[in-house]
């Protein structure tokens, strides 16, 4: 059965990981995504090791092109913008991820599209947003973050705030985000026939995170600091060293999950005090201490089968290989275009009606040779492709 977005049509003008993710976790779900591209420029992505063996694919390239056709075309080439009219006819929805003005420029940005198709759903993702006296700063994951209060009081006292492994900004809020906002503009156009522009800022999502200590602040407006919340390392919940050096978690907020948590480390006198005890800190050198004299995977064992939210962190090999990961299906197997196949991660939503079906990974280097097939469906014959080739039209 066809996912559950079959019928949608996406016109892709993204690179690097934002805009990428968002439109593979669309193609994961159903829907047919075009992307546009430059031939000779590419996506710096596409040169990032690994490399899928016996192949020039980056592994990464190759995840994010997932369920995707790529065409090639050299937007400041005025012939570019024509093809862009056509296929607007054909795919209504477009994600864009330059700053602003930059689609303005080419001739391709929301005002000039709609007139081609009023039911066009236009979404503009960037790190500032289209409005506001940061929108035409440059800026990264770490920049978004720093602007959104969210490092102010995440990390140590001593340290200050730190990086994380995944990029919170770009993904969480960036294309997560995206794809939210699409969804919703596709629902309000199969009800009033009208498309409109969706305009996501990557700050505004990770603004949106602060979502306890926001409306906290903004009800007594004090303001959060590091290890000094509940979450945030001002209880026992947090992170220990083990004796081989490694890290177990402990999240037991609830009352009967630390209650097991402090049974279970043979120390009952703490129950009394909850998670967040007046002299939490002497408390929580004490718990150190414990959990130093056994080993992870030691731990691991003891709490297996209590319900006191302990869970080891595991190294990223290990968690992909964990049996819950694998029966979940969180690893798959892709067909590669040129054949072959590459594991990849699969995507984290069930359908118990419309199974997914992983199609094609892609991205190769240099001109798609998906370009032609393209070209012709909108019309245009083989001596017209090879004059556009010839002429500069995909570089």
């Amino acid at each position: 059965m066809p996912g559950p977005l079959n019928g949608l049509k996406i016109l892709d003008f993204t690179t690097l990981l934002p805009g990428p993710y968002a439109t593979m976790t669309l193609a994961d779900l159903g829907a047919d995504v075009l992307r546009i591209i430059s031939g000779t420029r590419g996506d710096p992505v596409s040169y990032l090791p690994p490399f899928i063996p016996g192949t020039d694919i980056s592994a990464v390239m190759s995840y994010l092109g997932r369920g995707k056709r790529c065409m090639s075309l050299n937007l400041k080439d005025e012939r570019a913008v024509k093809v862009v009219h056509q296929l607007i006819n054909r795919y209504d929805i477009l994600i864009e991820q330059f700053r602003p003005g930059v689609m303005e420029s080419l001739g391709l940005d929301y005002p000039a599209l709609e007139s081609v198709n009023p039911a066009l759903i236009y979404c503009s993702l960037t790190g500032y947003g289209h409005t506001g006296p940061l929108r035409l700063r440059a800026g990264h994951d770490i920049n978004y973050l720093a602007r959104s209060g969210l490092m102010s009081y995440s990390g140590k006292q001593e340290s200050g705030p730190s990086l994380m492994g995944m990029q919170i900004a770009d993904i969480a809020s960036g294309s997560q985000n995206a794809v939210i906002g699409i969804l919703a503009a596709v629902v309000h156009r199969n009800a009033t026939g009208k498309g409109q522009h969706v305009d996501f800022a990557m700050t505004d999502g990770c603004l949106a995170f602060n979502a306890m200590a926001g409306v906290s602040y903004l009800t007594d407006g004090e303001e959060p600091k590091r290890e000094e919340t509940f979450l945030n390392g001002g209880s026992l919940y947090d992170f220990y060293q083990t004796k081989d050096e490694k890290y177990i978690s402990v999240g037991g907020l609830e009352p009967q999950f630390f209650k097991a948590f402090c049974e279970i480390i043979g120390r009952a006198d703490l129950v009394e005090g909850g998670i967040a005890p007046d002299n939490f800190k002497a408390v929580k050198d004490d718990i150190k201490q414990i959990i130093m004299t056994k080993t992870r995977d030691e731990w691991t064992a003891i709490f297996s089968g209590v319900d006191a939210c302990v869970e080891p962190v595991l190294s990223l090999g290990e968690a992909l290989n964990d049996p819950h990961v694998k029966a979940r299906e969180m690893v798959i197997e892709c067909d590669l275009p040129q054949g072959g196949k590459a594991k990849q991660l699969a995507n984290p939503i069930k359908f118990s009606a419309t199974k997914q079906e992983y199609r094609k990974a892609a991205m190769a280097k240099g001109i798609s040779p998906q370009t032609s097939e393209v070209l012709k469906e909108l019309g245009y014959s083989e001596d017209d492709i090879q004059t556009f080739k010839k002429t500069g039209l995909f570089d």
